[in-house]
Formats: C-alpha cells, structure tokens, sequence
C-alpha cells in the first residue's frame, strides 16, 4: 500500500472513549486509521512530495504557534449529513489553519470548497440519520470533553482500511 493523501490534524486522544466505538461505525475515516482529531489541513502535500523542505517549514510553522487547552462542549451538524463535536473557542484551531495555510497556499483547507475554517471532530458522516441521532445523545452525555494540544500530527494513507498512520508529530511553541 503506498500512501496517497496526508494531513495535518490535532490528535484528540481525550475524546476517544466516547466517540471511538461511534465513529468507528458511522464516520468512514475511522475504519481506515484515522484517530478522533480536529483537521488543521487536509489535503496536504501528497506524500511522495514530502520531503526535508517541506518538514522543515512545517517545524518552523506550527512551533511558531503555542500550546493550548481546548474543549469540546457542544454538539454540531453540517446539514443533515454531518455530526461533529465543536470546541468552545475554534479561535486558536483556526489560527493554527490559516499559519500553515499562509506557509503552504498551493494547498487551502478542503482544496477550498468551503469559505470558512469550521474547527469540529467528526463522529459520523453520510450515515443513517438515526444513528446519528443515537451517537448524537451518547457524545452529549460525556460532554464537556478537554483536550491538551501539544502538538500537530502529520497523517498518511489511503482509502484501504487501516491504511492512515502518524508519519511525524510537530510540536507546537511555548504558551
């Protein structure tokens, strides 16, 4: 399996007891590795593309912006299609977004489909709406959910199942 598409997410290890088994089920990522996140860019540079160059500025961009706490406190939907959680203040996800984006302009956040940054971890897309009405009720009740972002994953894969992987972590600056 050679990797086709990488991005760059915060990790979100904290909310994976509750939302784990649900998007496993009901968000189609899951199945192929990817962890419960918040998307900081994606897609980002094809992996046969990423080389010292382009980990470099990496480094430099994301240790250029400090750590931070953040929660997940509420519930969200894009339409009827797509139910995720959001954190209380998006602001420093989105700041996160627009520094690498401004580093890597060749590659805007949903190849520019969207207007606006909407920082959210995904729990199911594309699925029955009463299942994801059920995960809706389930996540809720373990809200609010904190998470410690200490650094930024760079994720590799494809669309076989199990086929996403951290390939680096970069550390995010000092408070």
């Amino acid at each position: 399996m050679i990797p086709t598409s990488s991005a760059l997410v915060v990790l979100a290890p904290e909310a994976e007891p509750s939302v784990g088994a649900h998007r496993l089920a009901l968000d189609p990522s899951a199945p192929r590795g990817v962890p419960a996140h918040l998307t900081v860019l994606f897609p980002f540079v094809a992996p046969a593309s990423i080389d010292e160059e382009v980990m470099a500025l990496l480094r430099e961009v994301i240790g250029g912006v400090g750590r931070f706490t953040a929660t997940l406190s509420r519930t969200g939907w894009f339409g009827e299609d797509v139910l995720y959680l959001a954190p209380e203040d998006p602001a420093p996800f989105v700041a996160l977004t627009e520094a690498v984006t401004r580093a890597f302009p060749d590659h805007p956040p949903y190849a520019g489909r969207y207007e606006d940054v909407v920082p959210h971890l995904t729990v199911g897309e594309r699925a029955p709406q009463a299942s994801l009405r059920a995960a809706e009720e389930a996540v809720r009740a373990a809200l609010p959910i904190r998470l410690s972002v200490t650094d930024v994953a760079l994720l590799i894969g494809g669309s076989e199942e199990r086929s996403w992987h951290v390939a680096h972590r970069l550390p995010l600056g000092p408070r």
